[in-house]
C-alpha cells in the first residue's frame, strides 16, 4: 500500500506544477515559442546551424515568455474572477498566492533576458526586455482605458519570428521586419475575432477590445477585414526580395486570400459562427506563414 504521506508529497507537487502551467499560460506560450524557433531557423538557412545557441535561445524566449503572461494575470487578477473564461485561473481561485507569482515572475524574467543577451546576441536580450515591458506593464493595463490597447499588445506579439531571425543571424535586417510585420497585422483578425466571441465576457470586466465604440457592430467587423486584406500584398515581399516568384508567396498568397474570405463572411454576417471561423482561420493562417517560410 503506498506510503499516505508520499501522495501526498506527490499531489501536492503535481497541484502546484499545473498553477505554474496554468500561470504561464503553457498552450498560448507554445506558438510564441514556435514561431520564434521557425525564426531562428529561417535565419540559419545561409549560415551553419548552431544547435546550442539554438536550445539557449529557445530556454531563453520560453522564461521571457512565461513572465510576460505571469504579469499578465497578476495585474489582471481582479477583473480575471469576474469572467467565466478566466475565473478558475490560479491567481482568483487563490490556489497560489501573489507573492509565488511574483517570485515566479522575477526569476523566469531575469533568467531569460540573461540568458538571451549573454548566450546569444544583446540584441536578442534587449528586445525580449522590451517585449516583457510593453506586453506586461502597457498593454495589460491599458486593456482597461481603450482599444488602442490590441495595437499596443500587437508589438510585442509579432516580435517572435524577428527575435529569432535576429538571435541566429545577428542582424536586424528587412526580413527580420518582414516577419514582425506580417505578424503584426495578423493579430488584428485573430483578437478581434477572440474579442467579438468573448464580448459579454470582456464587458463584465470593464475591457474593450473591438475597434469600435459600439463593440459588436458591422464597423468592428469592417475594420477586421481590412487587416486580412493587407496580408495580401505582403505575401510577395519575399518574391520582391528574390527577383522572381517564389513557391513560398504563393502559398501565403492563397492562405491570405482565403483568410479574408472569411472576414468577407463574417462582415456580411456580423454572426458569432462566423466570428469563431475567422479566429479558427486565424490559427491556420499563422500555422501556413510559418510553414511558408522554408520556401
Amino acid at each position: 500500500m503506498p506510503n499516505l504521506n508520499v501522495l501526498s508529497i506527490q499531489n501536492s507537487f503535481q497541484a502546484r506544477l499545473a498553477n505554474y502551467v496554468a500561470l504561464s499560460k503553457f498552450r498560448l506560450s507554445s506558438f510564441v515559442i514556435l514561431s520564434s524557433a521557425i525564426g531562428f531557423i529561417i535565419g540559419s538557412s545561409s549560415i551553419s546551424f548552431d544547435w546550442i545557441k539554438f536550445l539557449l535561445f529557445t530556454a531563453g524566449g520560453s522564461l521571457v515568455t512565461f513572465a510576460a503572461n505571469a504579469i499578465n494575470q497578476v495585474i489582471e487578477k481582479d477583473s480575471d474572477k469576474l469572467m467565466s473564461r478566466t475565473q478558475n485561473r490560479p491567481l482568483p481561485t487563490m490556489s497560489m498566492t501573489q507573492m509565488d507569482a511574483v517570485l515566479f515572475i522575477g526569476l523566469t524574467a531575469l533568467s531569460g533576458i540573461l540568458i538571451l543577451t549573454f548566450a546569444v546576441n544583446a540584441t536578442s536580450g534587449l528586445l525580449s526586455a522590451l517585449s516583457l515591458i510593453i506586453y506586461g506593464f502597457i498593454y495589460t493595463p491599458l486593456k482597461k482605458v481603450s482599444s488602442i490597447a490590441v495595437f499596443v499588445g500587437a508589438i510585442p506579439g509579432a516580435l517572435p519570428p524577428l527575435l529569432g531571425y535576429v538571435a541566429a543571424t545577428n542582424e536586424l535586417n528587412h526580413y527580420a521586419l518582414w516577419l514582425f510585420v506580417v505578424q503584426f497585422f495578423w493579430q488584428f483578425p485573430h483578437f478581434w475575432a477572440i474579442a467579438w466571441l468573448s464580448y459579454d465576457d470582456y464587458l463584465k470586466a470593464n475591457i474593450m477590445l473591438l475597434p469600435s465604440k459600439d463593440g459588436k457592430s458591422k464597423q468592428s467587423a469592417f475594420i477586421t477585414l481590412l487587416y486580412t486584406v493587407v496580408l495580401i500584398p505582403l505575401s510577395f515581399y519575399p518574391s520582391y526580395l528574390n527577383g522572381s516568384l517564389t513557391i513560398g508567396s504563393i502559398i501565403l498568397a492563397l492562405t491570405s486570400i482565403g483568410f479574408t474570405y472569411l472576414a468577407v463572411q463574417f462582415y456580411r454576417t456580423c454572426q458569432d459562427e462566423d466570428a469563431r471561423k475567422l479566429m479558427f482561420g486565424s490559427f491556420a493562417y499563422l500555422l501556413i506563414f510559418l510553414i511558408s517560410l522554408f520556401f
